[in-house]
């Protein structure tokens, strides 16, 4: 499987999900283990960043604008994957998808929504 390792931050975690993701085997961090609640999410993504880590997020809005503020200031990060609040099955389904098809130095400093793996 795939050699990506995620961060969920703490818009996506969810139980079911993260249970889902490790019973096939993915490395799965969440903010909650991290001790990263509450925090900006730049901190979230500097953290993952740090652990080599792609981000799974449902904050399009603020985790796109950071892609874009990250690689015009020269900075880089592992990767940003956003996804829609959808039911579990449907985010494992494409999650799953991605994950199989990209690796870990193909994701670093890429934005990849989800929503394209259906």
């Amino acid at each position: 499987m795939a050699d990506i390792k995620l961060y969920l931050d703490e818009d996506t975690i969810n139980r079911a999900l993260i249970k889902a993701l490790r019973s096939r085997n993915i490395d799965v961090l969440t903010a909650r283990e991290a001790d990263l609640v509450q925090v900006a999410d730049e901190r979230h993504l500097e953290h993952a960043t740090s652990l080599g880590r792609t981000v799974l997020t449902f904050n399009a809005r603020d985790f796109a604008r950071l892609h874009t503020e990250y690689l015009a200031t020269g900075g880089h990060h592992a990767g940003i994957i956003i996804s829609a609040q959808l039911p579990v099955s449907v985010i494992l389904r494409r999650l799953l998808r991605l994950l199989n098809a990209r690796s870990d130095v193909e994701m670093r400093d890429w934005l990849e929504y989800l929503g394209n793996w259906r």
